[in-house]
C-alpha cells in the first residue's frame, strides 16, 4: 500500500483528474453499460481516454510554458474571450453541479443499502437516513476543503483512489469475462435501443470532463511545476489516462460477468453488489461498495471546488481557498448536491443523465486551447506540433458528435 501511495504521489495533478473522472457517475455509466450491453461501448471508453490525454497535455503544456491558466489566457489573448469564458463557466459549472446531485444521493443511498443488509429494520427509515448521510457526507467535506491546501487535497485524493482502483481491480479477478468478448468492445458501435444514445454521451461526459482540463492548468500552479518539469507534466498527463481507462474498463467488465449474462439489468445503488453476492460472497459487497463509496468521495471534493476554481480563474489565475468567495461557492454547491436526497429521487437516472450536460461545453474548451497553443507569440518553440494538432483536431470532431447524440438522447428521454 504505501508503495502504491508513493506511486500516485508522483503521478501529481493527474490524480486529481482521476478524480473528477471517475466517481459514481462513472461507476454508474460503466455498470449500466455493462450489464446492458456487454463490453459493446469499450471503443467510446478508449477514445474517450485517448482524447483526454491529447487535452491534459496541451493544457499542461500551456501552463507550464506560459505560467497562465485555462480561463485567464482565454480572456487576455482570445477575441471573444471574454464571451466564451462566461459560457464555459455556466456550462461546466452547470454539468458538475448536476453531477454532484447524482454521486452524493448515489454515495448516501450505497452507504445506507450496506447498513440495511445488516440491520433489515433500518428499511423503514430510508429516507430520514439517506438524507441524514448525505449531509453527514456534504459537513465532512467543506470542513477538508476549508481548512486545506493543495498538497493537502492531493493526498486526500490520492487515499480514496487508492482504496477505489485496488477494489475494482480485485473485483475484476472475481468476475472476469471472456477476452474475446472484451476485444469485441474495441468495434466501433452504438446500441441500437432506447437510451443508446444518451448513454455513450455519458460515458464522454464522465470520461473527458471539460472540468478535467480547465482545472489541470491551477492544478499544476498549485505543484508548483514550471520549465523544468516539462517531462514530469507529460508522464502525468498519460498515466492519469490509463489509469482511468483500466479502472472504467474493469468495472465495465466486472457488470459484464456479473450481471449481463443473466439478463440483469441496473435500477438501484445496490443492484451490482447483490449480482457479485453469489460469486464471492458478502466479500464482495464489501469491496465493491468500497470501490464505489470511495468512487462517490473522490468526485465529491473536487466537484465542490469547480466553481471558486473557475471564477478566480477568470479573474486572477490563482486559487485563494481562504476567500471568502471560494467558502460561500462551496456551500451553494452543497446545498444544490443534497437535492436528490431531499425528493428522493432515483439516483441511478439522474447521474446518468447529468453526466450528458457535461459534453455540451467540450467542444467550445478544444477550440480555446487549440488556438492558445498554436500561438507563436505565447509558445516559442513549444508550441503545438503535427501530432498535437491532430490529437486535438480529432477530440473536436469527437466530441462535436457525441454532444449531437447527447442532444438527441436528452430529447428522447423527455419525450418518453
Amino acid at each position: 500500500m504505501n508503495r502504491i501511495f508513493k506511486a500516485l504521489l508522483a503521478i501529481g495533478p493527474g490524480i486529481f483528474a482521476i478524480g473528477y473522472t471517475i466517481g459514481t457517475g462513472s461507476v454508474t455509466s460503466m455498470i449500466v453499460a455493462g450489464s446492458s450491453y456487454g463490453m459493446q461501448l469499450l471503443w467510446v471508453l478508449f477514445l474517450s481516454c485517448l482524447f483526454s490525454w491529447v487535452m491534459m497535455e496541451a493544457y499542461g503544456r500551456y501552463a507550464i510554458v506560459t505560467g497562465e491558466t485555462a480561463l485567464f489566457g482565454f480572456r487576455q489573448h482570445l477575441r471573444f474571450g471574454k464571451i466564451a469564458c462566461y459560457l464555459i463557466i455556466i456550462g461546466v459549472v452547470f454539468g458538475q453541479w448536476n453531477s454532484l446531485i447524482g454521486i452524493l444521493g448515489i454515495s448516501s443511498n450505497v452507504i445506507f443499502e450496506t447498513l440495511n443488509l445488516f440491520f433489515p429494520a433500518l428499511e423503514q427509515y430510508q429516507y430520514t437516513l439517506v438524507l441524514v448521510i448525505a449531509v453527514i457526507i456534504i459537513v465532512v467535506m467543506n470542513v477538508l476543503l476549508w481548512v486545506g491546501k493543495y498538497n493537502f487535497f492531493e493526498k486526500v485524493l490520492i487515499f480514496f483512489v487508492t482504496i477505489m482502483g485496488i477494489s475494482f481491480l480485485f473485483s475484476l479477478f472475481v468476475v472476469l469475462p471472456p477476452t474475446k468478448e472484451i476485444l469485441k468492445g474495441m468495434l466501433p458501435s452504438i446500441p441500437q435501443v432506447e437510451g443508446g444514445r444518451m448513454l455513450v454521451a455519458a460515458f464522454v461526459g464522465t470520461t473527458m470532463a471539460a472540468a478535467t482540463f480547465l482545472s489541470r492548468p491551477l492544478f499544476i500552479k498549485g505543484k508548483g511545476w514550471g520549465m523544468d518539469h516539462m517531462r514530469n507534466q507529460k508522464r502525468d498527463a498519460m498515466s492519469a489516462a490509463l489509469l482511468i481507462f483500466f479502472i472504467s474498463g474493469a468495472i465495465m467488465a466486472v457488470s459484464m460477468g456479473a450481471m449481463y449474462y443473466q439478463g440483469q439489468t441496473v435500477d438501484k445503488a445496490l443492484d451490482m453488489v447483490y449480482a457479485l453476492e453469489p460469486v464471492a460472497g458478502k466479500f464482495a459487497i464489501a469491496i465493491f461498495l468500497l470501490g464505489t463509496m470511495s468512487a462517490g468521495l473522490s468526485s465529491i471534493f473536487p466537484i465542490m471546488m469547480i466553481a471558486p476554481m473557475l471564477i478566480a480563474d477568470f479573474q486572477s489565475g490563482k486559487l485563494d481557498t481562504k476567500s471568502t468567495q471560494f467558502r460561500v461557492l462551496v456551500i451553494i454547491a452543497s446545498i444544490i448536491g443534497l437535492i436528490v436526497p431531499i425528493l428522493d429521487a432515483n439516483p441511478v437516472q439522474a447521474q446518468i443523465l447529468t453526466q450528458v450536460f457535461n459534453v455540451f461545453v467540450l467542444p467550445l474548451v478544444i477550440v480555446g486551447i487549440m488556438i492558445l497553443v498554436n500561438s507563436k507569440r505565447l509558445m516559442g518553440a513549444y508550441r503545438a506540433g503535427i501530432i498535437l494538432n491532430v490529437g486535438m483536431a480529432a477530440a473536436f470532431v469527437f466530441s462535436c458528435v457525441i454532444s449531437y447524440n447527447g442532444v438527441l438522447g436528452v430529447i428522447q428521454y423527455f419525450q418518453n
